[in-house]
């Protein structure tokens, strides 16, 4: 018993320091974050993680007028984000469409289905967003592949806390999407009533800057 006593509690320390690491390895990243005019939260909100995202958009081809198209609101956001840490690349989002299960004052009424969500691996905390402002890809430096997803500014409207209490990711106020590649819509496969029902994932990696009030 005491081996199994010593062997959990060295875990948790590993888990706290690499917490930690993270922590501040992303917070000297967001430091970095550009201000831009267009997709920047209002003054008193500041950065304090950074992660670079690897993952799809999924589109479904739905009935439209006398033809079909591509959905693309909302599309279905399926990623992994990572942070750097001594040169290595370690998880530190999921990101993901899921129901908003604790809306704030922010939140539509009635809520959407499901909302652009991101969940912390390290304490299983959770954010849900809906987009406020909307930068196209190619007109900006931080936003400059043309032909990819939009960058954006979302807005929180809901947050809870992982299963033990971590709260990671429970205070953020405001995420940016930027530095988009890849993940639009396709631009075949979804004209006519035959191709209602066909579905794609299309790859994309974008940076998601998350912030929260003050410093």
């Amino acid at each position: 018993m005491r081996f199994n006593f010593d062997q959990t509690s060295k875990m948790r320390k590993a888990v706290i320091v690499l917490g930690c690491a993270f922590g501040v390895v992303a917070q000297a990243a967001a430091q970095n974050v550009p201000s831009l005019a267009d997709i920047t939260p209002e003054a008193g909100n500041s950065s304090f993680l950074v992660g670079h995202a690897i993952g799809t958009q999924g589109y479904v081809c739905l009935p439209k007028g006398t033809g079909a198209a591509w959905t693309v609101n909302p599309a279905r956001p399926e990623a992994t984000l990572f942070t750097k840490f001594f040169g290595q690349d370690y998880q530190i989002i999921t990101h993901f469409l899921s129901p908003n299960t604790s809306p704030n004052e922010f939140a539509p009424d009635p809520l959407a289905f499901a909302n652009a969500t991101w969940q912390s691996s390290l304490d299983s905390s959770k954010v849900w967003a809906q987009t406020q402002k909307v930068l196209p890809a190619g007109t900006d430096p931080s936003c400059p592949n043309a032909g990819s997803i939009a960058c954006l500014l979302l807005q929180v409207i809901g947050a809870e806390a992982g299963p033990a209490g971590g709260k990671s990711l429970t205070k953020t106020t405001f995420i940016q999407r930027l530095k988009t590649n890849g993940g639009s819509a396709p631009v075949e496969g979804c004209s006519t009533a035959a191709d209602v029902g066909a579905q794609k994932l299309v790859p994309y990696t974008a940076d998601y800057v998350f912030f929260r009030k003050g410093q």
